[in-house]
């Protein structure tokens, strides 16, 4: 079989009962069936405002039906849809090819290595971790430890002389 991938959405009228919900839904759900296809989800997604008014409606029950199956099964479920009163408004999109799209682009990512894992190297690293202690140390052996503030130390760097831009040469 050449199954293909459907989402199908459709919006009931908002005076339908709850129970004649149910029934309409398991009535597309037995046609697909019978049909040779496959519900693979259905999702009730509750009443909602609709963004204009349709058929002098201005919300409905949203329903979205997951379906594999064949073409001419699905111009069957479209026909079906739109004889139906409750249905105000449906959509049929055709998923398949957006899964393989995103099979895709998910195999590219993979493939490649994301920059912000690597670990970011310094431009001058230290050759070892004895320079770094010698650093530490002539403060260490000038100054005790509990005299200098910590807050004193980076302004005390900070106020070292700057040499001077060299003059400006006039063109």
């Amino acid at each position: 079989m050449n199954d293909r991938t459907y989402e199908i959405m459709f919006i009931v009228r908002p005076d339908v009962e709850e129970a004649d919900l149910d029934k309409l839904i398991e009535g597309f759900q037995k046609n697909v069936t019978d049909g040779g296809g496959e519900v693979r989800s259905t999702e009730k997604m509750g009443r909602r405002r609709l963004a204009y008014t349709v058929r002098k409606f201005n919300d409905g029950f949203y329903v979205l039906l997951t379906i594999a199956a064949e073409g001419k099964l699905i111009t069957e479920i479209e026909r079906r849809l739109r004889v139906s009163e409750p249905v105000i408004k449906f959509i049929t999109v055709r998923m398949d090819e957006e899964e393989k799209r995103l099979a895709k682009i998910k195999a590219h990512r993979d493939t490649h290595v994301k920059r912000s894992a690597i670990p970011v190297q310094p431009a001058h690293p230290f050759p070892s971790s004895a320079p770094a202690a010698a650093v530490d140390a002539p403060v260490a052996a000038s100054e005790p430890a509990a005299e200098t503030p910590a807050a004193e130390t980076p302004a005390a760097e900070a106020a070292t002389p700057v040499e001077a831009p060299a003059e400006p040469v006039n063109a």
